[in-house]
């Protein structure tokens, strides 16, 4: 897996007056979250090779994804609300730094407990990261294209598994685990270079105007969104964790980096329609990217002896789950409204103990009821958050966002 701030009036006035997307400082925050997300899957393609290095087997060295997540889970809250009077550069250039010595302790590292304690402070880093970027990128843009602005930002997620995995696993296999992890400090070290030349500067909030963390749960529409974004992302991480596990009982296990590539290519596709209309159509989007994964789903669970139907499931899946980080971080940003950073600190917790959540709910599943179970489960979960978007048509999931409004 990444908040808005009140700005003085004479900052929403440039903001607002400036018609055209900043698409350098943009691509900047998208390739921080590109960085985010891939530090934290990464080990799952270079776990033989990374346990073999430390001398732990692989089920310890798994536990290297887990501990990036609770970081993230653990320090989202705490540290959002201990920096909100920062500027905001200066936090994400702190976030970055932390990122770029992390990468680069794991990649010297021979010693298990100091990789995971570098994973960890990772994941620290990865929950400052997003509390920060999608409001970032709402600050920077005019007030009809600021969905667009989280489109671009959000893009750097399904790169990073649809090319980033891979591309790591390739380039571990090639020159080792530990120059893969070298290769992502100088990408942070890149990042950050290109964020001080590119990105401007913003105020954090005043004291006077800081609302509590968990008081934001008070506000119409926070708790909606919260709600959809831990069980989606529950239902989805389920899936996605197990993935190969699902395709090797179907008859497909020699088939997961190209149903990998299908369902990142589909997300790619699903940002770029929700970029272009999450202005007017937040809450339509939402819901027809609950009934994508729904129908990918039924067509896992009825259809799994013809591949070509798979594929068609797997496009929906990544239709449907592509934008919904975009989706999820606007909704909460414009139902926080002035308190969008406690509702960004929130749904960043929310998401990585969904991710947490998911790798173990999946792992009952499997061991119980097996990986065909997945769709049904799947299906299961995303009754209720169907039910809990059409019912937040006022706040939450509103007809008409009302930071359109003019």
């Amino acid at each position: 897996m990444r908040t808005q701030t009140v700005q003085p009036v004479e900052s929403q006035a440039t903001a607002t007056n400036d018609q055209k997307l900043p698409l350098a400082a943009l691509l900047a925050l998208a390739t921080a979250v590109f960085i985010t997300s891939l530090t934290e899957t990464l080990p799952a393609g270079l776990l033989p090779s990374m346990s073999a290095g430390l001398g732990v087997g692989e089920s310890a060295m798994g536990q290297s994804v887990t501990i990036y997540a609770v970081g993230t889970a653990l320090t989202a809250i705490p540290l959002s609300a201990a920096t909100a009077g920062w500027r905001r550069k200066r936090l994400l250039l702190t976030a970055m730094a932390a990122f770029a010595a992390a990468n680069t302790v794991t990649a010297i590292s021979s010693n298990y407990p100091l990789t995971m304690t570098a994973r960890f402070v990772a994941g620290v880093a990865a929950g400052l990261a997003w509390a920060l970027l999608a409001g970032y990128a709402r600050r920077m843009a005019p007030v009809h294209l600021q969905g667009k602005a989280i489109a671009i930002v959000m893009a750097g997620i399904p790169v990073a598994l649809a090319l980033g995995v891979p591309a790591g696993t390739f380039l571990g296999e090639a020159l080792g685990w530990r120059v893969t992890f070298g290769i992502m400090t100088l990408l942070a070290l890149t990042v950050i270079a290109w964020i001080t030349a590119t990105v401007p500067d913003h105020p954090g909030q005043r004291a006077d105007s800081r609302t509590p963390i968990l008081r934001s749960l008070t506000i119409p529409g926070v708790t909606p969104v919260l709600f959809v974004t831990l069980v989606f992302v529950l239902a989805h991480t389920i899936l996605y964790t197990y993935i190969a596990a699902f395709l090797d009982e179907i008859g497909m296990g020699g088939s997961t980096d190209v149903v990998l590539l299908v369902f990142g290519a589909a997300s790619m596709l699903s940002i770029w329609i929700v970029g272009a209309h999450i202005n007017h159509r937040l809450r339509t989007l939402t819901i027809a990217g609950t009934l994508l994964v729904a129908a990918a789903a039924t067509i896992l669970a009825v259809s799994t002896d013809s591949q070509a139907l798979v594929y068609v499931a797997v496009t929906l899946w990544g239709l449907g789950w592509g934008g919904a980080p975009t989706l999820l971080q606007t909704a909460v940003g414009d139902a926080g409204g002035e308190s969008a950073d406690a509702a960004q600190a929130m749904l960043v917790t929310l998401w990585n103990v969904a991710m947490a959540g998911g790798a173990v709910t999946g792992g009952l599943v499997l061991d119980h009821l097996g990986a065909t179970s997945f769709p049904w489960t799947i299906l299961v979960l995303l009754v209720p958050v169907l039910l809990v978007v059409i019912a937040a048509r006022v706040h939450g999931f509103p007809a008409k966002r009302e930071s359109t409004n003019s």
